[in-house]
């Protein structure tokens, strides 16, 4: 099993976990724990697919994405309480699956002769939109929109693997480089509380005096 695989089966049980313990809060049952669960873990690669109409979707091409957000489920229902522990490294195991998501996104939108600009946002759409399918089906204002780098991280990680693509060098250290990108300036973001800003003024609000 190649290792970028298992990076993005890691990345699906990590996003599922988040989105399990998001419905749960919400006092949801067993069924819509498990809908937001999978909402999260494969939406975004899903309305990648659908947009560009690729087939079979996502997780219908491999039952292992399934599988994994079952065992998820599972795993939060016997262990929610134990999971605020392993906090740092759900966050690791969710960063390592945003690159991923982004970078496998966006070879994919690549392998179907999109534009490169449009093959990086569906990138970006396979790594963040799960989250904010679950944001919206919970009645929350998306993370994304909200605080922290996220999207425009993907969008970093995705500019430099295109960027590389143009020189001679092996495809796995293409991957691995961006995918690197996308984790140092989550991590960065997050350790220095790092938001992009906000439209607040514009040239023509009076200041207070």
């Amino acid at each position: 099993m190649e290792l970028i695989y298992i990076l993005d089966i890691l990345g699906t049980f990590a996003f599922a976990i988040s989105g399990a313990l998001v419905a749960s809060d919400k006092k949801f049952d067993l069924f819509g724990v498990i809908i937001i669960a999978f909402v999260t873990a494969v939406g975004g690669g899903m309305l990648r697919d659908v947009l560009i109409d690729a087939h079979p979707i996502n997780w219908i091409g491999d039952l292992n994405y399934l599988y994994t957000i079952f065992i998820a489920v599972v795993f939060t229902f016997l262990f929610k309480s134990k999971i605020a522990h392993l906090s740092k490294t759900l966050f690791l195991f969710d960063t390592v699956g945003l690159s991923v998501f982004t970078l496998l996104g966006l070879e994919k939108g690549l392998t179907l002769h999109l534009n490169p600009f449009i093959a990086l946002i569906m990138g970006m759409i396979s790594a963040v939109f799960g989250g904010v399918l679950r944001d919206v089906l919970t009645n929350k204002i998306p993370l994304i929109f909200e605080k922290e780098i996220y999207a425009s991280a993907c969008l970093a990680g995705g500019f430099s693997y295109l960027l590389l693509s143009y020189f001679n060098i092996s495809q796995n250290l293409i991957f691995i480089t961006s995918a690197f990108v996308i984790v140092i300036i989550r991590v960065i973001a997050i350790k220095f509380q790092l938001q992009l800003p906000r439209i607040k003024d514009d040239l023509f609000t009076k200041t207070k005096r």
